[in-house]
């Protein structure tokens, strides 16, 4: 932390000062200068990198996911996670238990026994008698040696790479070298500590780290504690803020009030705002809940479309060249009421132009959905759709 104070806060940028501000009050979201960033939008990609960094390993190795699945993708992650557990490496695995309800507990079981330390989060018993299974560890993120970390929307499973029979998942995460890694081993820590109750403060986990690269970076999380809704909120922000473009991608769309009069109040402002989902879901209630909204948004002049190369799962923001977010938070009140969640918020020019070509890309594999054509749905369909849209704080 003595790395945020010795840094100039005049190079925040004053566009985004009440942002950064606001996150770092609520959120104790420290701003990182000198970070590295690296975009992955597809499973192999990213998939290979993972490998690369954790093989590279000397110290530690911490890692969070919503979904760790018992496929060709989690034992392969697995066996490197024993191997270096062997070579004497710290690993330490927390995994979401209703993400994981489905994977047999012999997976994890193995970890254990080869020295790795493996946590569930809230546990969930009986699912009909207890709030625990509304409140879900969404989160993404791998710490490697306190220097280079992972951070998105790809949980661990087959699927992230192959796709399906009808299309490619798409998806966004990035790999973060630098300070702003500190952020990311705090968010880790932080829940290790909910979870084995074991408080680990060693300065070894945040090692002094030196200038990677021209990005300044803060890590900022949420949870359905706290008098604060910090991503929401500062998403809402975001979106007030800006001047010229503001582009969003999400599987699903299920706003919060203020997300969604902060999308038609910038619209109706004449900002360029641009909202990308999947034409094809893999859910029905939620991609049904998603419909229900779109006609706000397009009265108000927002552009939607639909993206037709696979499934969309890319939770990815950017706005007027110089702010960008990548992270696990969706647009729907799961994640904005009820998960703990975890972005990136990324102040950088090249970053942000980068995460900007990615969005045009995918508009290119997309259809534009315009109002007119889309108040002829049948009423069979409108019916539905709102009668979902009552349940959108449930889904």
């Amino acid at each position: 932390m003595a790395e945020y104070l010795a840094q100039d806060v005049s190079d925040i940028p004053v566009a985004y000062s009440r942002l950064v501000h606001f996150f770092f009050h609520t959120n104790q979201a420290f701003p990182f200068e000198g970070n590295a960033i690296s975009v992955y939008t597809e499973g192999y990609t990213k998939l290979q990198s993972l490998l690369r960094e954790l093989q590279k390993a000397k110290h530690h190795i911490h890692m969070e996911y919503y979904i760790f699945e018992d496929d060709a993708i989690g034992r392969m992650i697995r066996d490197v996670l024993i191997e270096k557990a062997a070579q004497g490496v710290e690993v330490r695995v927390i995994y979401d238990d209703v993400g994981c309800w489905h994977v047999p507990h012999r997976f994890f079981e193995e970890m254990c026994s080869a020295g790795i330390e493996v946590r569930s989060f809230l546990k969930v018993r009986f699912p009909l008698f207890t709030s625990k299974v509304n409140y879900r560890n969404h989160r993404k993120i791998v710490i490697i040696d306190g220097c280079v970390g992972f951070i998105g929307g790809m949980n661990l499973a087959e699927r992230y790479m192959r796709g399906f029979s009808w299309g490619i998942w798409r998806d966004t995460h990035i790999k973060v070298e630098g300070k702003a890694v500190h952020g990311l081993q705090t968010a880790f820590l932080l829940d290790w500590y909910f979870v084995d109750r074991t408080l680990i403060t060693a300065s070894c986990y945040f090692p002094c780290i030196d200038t990677m690269g021209n990005s300044m970076v803060q890590i900022v999380t949420s949870e359905p504690i706290g008098p604060w809704k910090e991503i929401m909120q500062g998403l809402t922000m975001a979106i007030t803020h800006a001047r010229k473009y503001f582009y969003m991608q999400t599987p699903y769309f299920l706003p919060t009030e203020q997300i969604l009069a902060a999308m038609q109040t910038a619209a109706l402002s004449g900002v360029d705002v641009r909202l990308m989902l999947p034409e094809r879901a893999d859910n029905r209630i939620t991609h049904l809940g998603s419909h229900s909204y779109l006609a706000d948004i397009l009265q108000a002049g927002v552009k939607v479309y639909f993206y037709k190369k696979g499934f969309l799962h890319s939770k990815l923001m950017v706005s007027d060249d110089l702010l960008s977010t990548v992270g696990s938070t969706n647009l729907d009140f799961r994640s904005f009421e009820h998960n703990f969640e975890v972005n990136a918020f990324i102040y950088d020019m090249d970053t942000a132009l980068e995460l900007k070509e990615i969005f045009l890309q995918d508009q290119r594999d997309s259809v534009q959905i315009y109002l007119k054509n889309w108040t002829r749905r049948s009423w069979r369909q409108k019916t539905a759709e709102s009668i979902v849209r009552l349940l959108a704080p449930l889904l």
